[in-house]
């Protein structure tokens, strides 16, 4: 049994409570996307929202839910006959779990069967279970990489294919996409998010009175769950039958050219990509009227369409945080109401046009900016050796910096590794159930035993012994450890806006490859953990932009930190390999004879064969090659700020030279 849906009321989640009642009035919205600190009931609103749907009529006996009305003509149950009778039973919810297997969302073939004698035994997976229901995921933005290909795949068609080795089985797969998520956890790659139709935000009420009462109704559906629901019962009724009515009155609701002119203007006003957001916004506007009885569709509920289908889509990366000018909006649907021609001159709707004023210019430097750090001759701050947090230059494009050799971990953009998926490498013994055939070897394997098992017809006779796995090899995501050096030498504001550049850029890359990322800092006479290693390049990011510089530079104490921090996260993911990304000009200052105690840090991640790159800060005409040296230690490569950029000439001609020595 759920906690009742009234339940997410005392929280604030009205939006929340609203976006799924429209999905569940029109499911081609397209599902709905809630993003939220943790503990503010995103799963129990979710859950609840299965009780308040209508029954679904399908063919009895049928494992994939077709309606009787219109079988799919191509069901592995079928062929179904057209308009017969069926039965009804309650709107599933299935939930995929994050670590599951790809058999266990598609379904698995028994390829045996299939080789041996000829028979397509499919076992269905989750997909063919939310057919016509609810797929939730919790923590969705943690879903592997191939599991997402998969989703999207069937989300695209609508429809789920099998492959393996040539035998393939077909189903249909339509279903309503629920995900939830904590932002502090990660982001979700684009093409996912933008398959969600709404989207949220959550967050716990932080009035006293609103959260007493959650508490109380909490331990009151604790002390007694069926009582609790009772209590609600009349109320969820109430729901579910102005849900029927709203699904009744939906075919019958007209969406006007004035309102469509205020959507395609909306989409245009906030850059949006592509056209799914003007389609989006079209049909929640109309489930929105729909649900308020209405057979006209007004400028109040596109209005709130795209307040519940833009704020995703208007992110230009992933450090951009969702939401939506709701003055730019206002006048956007101003400009536009009622007006049957659109007007060229107007300002609202071009790239970049109206909702704000442009952000002034940012004046110099200020006048105080500091005197160079002690015998290092660059400039850096007075009496406390702080200078205030300077703003990232533009990110840019990065080569692609990779880990050495093959690893096994988890799937990625990065690093080769031996993956489930990727291109086939060699075959192996399977460990276990069989996921990905090798057909060749497998045939090689049986054929000399084809007399002795009194084989007399055209087919093959396969044997468990004889089936071979493929071994693949594909990427893997890593740990990048940025490693950045705050101190005074580092603190000249034109040089820090482009060290953080730099770093904001590589952080991009980590985000596009799937990677985690942790970020140590150094100054003064210590060093700090800004970040210990998280999935939330967003958390990276934000750590950097608010990052201060000044005082001596303790390299030796930044290493030694960076050491310790991956020491710990071995223990937790032995298989996931790092790459240290030390960003520094490779002087050390700090605490008694800094040089040589930095080189012997150093030496500890050459001795463990951990990856290191060195990004060079040093400027100016003369040059000191500090970082190069530090590079040599660690056992790993050096580039400069400017060899780092993909598009750099000096870094093409590097990677030239170094691949002919």
């Amino acid at each position: 049994m759920t906690t009742p849906f009234p339940f997410t009321a005392v929280v604030g989640q009205d939006d929340l409570r609203l976006a799924l009642l429209l999905n569940a009035v029109s499911p081609s919205v397209g599902g709905v996307l809630v993003r939220g600190e943790k503990g503010t009931a995103k799963s129990t609103a979710v859950r609840a929202l299965t009780s308040l749907l209508p029954e679904v009529a399908v063919v009895p006996g049928c494992r994939f839910s077709c309606d009787p009305a219109s079988p799919d003509p191509g069901c592995p149950d079928g062929p179904h006959e057209g308009g017969g009778g069926g039965t009804s039973r309650p709107a599933r919810m299935v939930e995929l779990p994050v670590g599951a297997s790809e058999d266990r969302l598609v379904g698995a073939l028994d390829i045996e069967r299939a080789l041996a004698e000829g028979v397509k035994a499919f076992e269905p997976g989750l997909l063919a279970a939310a057919h016509r229901g609810i797929l939730y995921v919790d923590e969705v933005n943690l879903l592997h990489d191939h599991l997402v290909d998969l989703l999207l795949d069937a989300a695209a068609m609508g429809a789920s294919y099998v492959e393996r080795e040539g035998v393939s089985v077909r189903h249909a797969a339509r279903f309503l996409l629920v995900g939830t998520m904590n932002p502090e956890e990660g982001e979700l790659r684009p093409q996912l998010l933008d398959r969600f139709g709404l989207t949220v935000e959550v967050a716990a009420s932080r009035e006293p009175d609103q959260r007493v009462e959650v508490v109380r109704r909490r331990l009151a559906y604790d002390d007694d769950p069926a009582g609790f629901a009772a209590r609600w019962a009349d109320e969820e009724a109430a729901v579910r039958q102005r849900i029927v009515a709203a699904r009744e009155l939906l075919p019958s609701v007209r969406l006007g050219d004035a309102a469509l002119r205020q959507i395609a203007a909306t989409c245009a006003a906030f850059e949006v990509d592509g056209m799914r957001a003007d389609i989006v916004m079209a049909r929640t506007a109309t489930a929105l009227a729909a649900w308020a009885g209405r057979t006209d569709v007004l400028a109040e509920d596109v209005r709130q369409a795209a307040l519940l289908a833009l704020p995703h889509r208007r992110r230009r990366n992933p450090f951009d945080a969702p939401g939506l000018d709701e003055d730019k909006l206002d006048q956007t649907l101003e400009e536009f109401a009622g007006d049957d021609d659109p007007d060229p001159d107007g300002d609202g709707g071009g790239p970049g046009g109206g909702g704000g004023q442009p952000e002034p210019d940012e004046g110099p430097a200020d006048d105080g900016a500091a005197p160079p750090e002690a015998g290092e001759g660059e400039p850096a701050p007075g009496g406390a050796g702080e200078q205030s947090p300077v703003r990232a230059a533009e990110p840019f494009r990065t080569k692609v910096l990779s880990v050495p050799g093959i690893g096994e971990g988890a799937a990625g953009r990065r690093s080769r590794a031996r993956t489930e998926q990727g291109r086939t490498t060699g075959a192996r013994r399977p460990e276990g159930a069989l996921t990905k055939l090798h057909l060749a070897a497998t045939v090689r394997a049986a054929a000399p035993h084809q007399r002795a098992r009194g084989r007399s017809g055209r087919g093959l006779v396969v044997r468990r012994d004889d089936l071979r796995q493929a071994t693949r090899e594909g990427r893997e995501g890593n740990l990048v450890l940025f490693v950045v050096d705050a101190s005074g030498s580092m603190a000249a504001r034109q040089r820090m806006s482009a060290v953080k550049g730099a770093v904001l850029s590589l952080l991009l890359d980590a985000y596009q490859r799937r990677d985690k990322v942790g970020l140590v800092t150094f100054r003064g006479s210590a060093a700090e953990v800004a970040l210990p290693p998280t999935s939330s390049v967003d958390a990276a990011a934000a750590r950097l932009e608010s990052l201060p510089t000044g005082g001596r530079t303790p390299l030796a104490a930044g290493l030694l930190k960076a050491h310790d921090v991956l020491r710990v996260e071995r223990l937790r993911d032995p298989a996931r390999r790092a790459l240290v990304v030390v960003v520094t000009d490779g002087r050390a200052t700090g605490g008694p004879e800094p040089v040589a105690l930095a080189a012997r840090a150093a030496r500890l991640f050459a001795a463990e064969g951990i990856a290191s790159v060195v990004v060079d800060c040093e400027s100016g005409p003369v040059r000191l090659g500090l970082a190069g040296q530090l590079a040599g230690e660690l056992g790993g490569t050096a580039v400069t700020l400017d060899e780092l950029r993909a598009d750099s000439i000096a870094g093409l001609v590097k990677d030239v030279q170094r691949r002919a020595a």
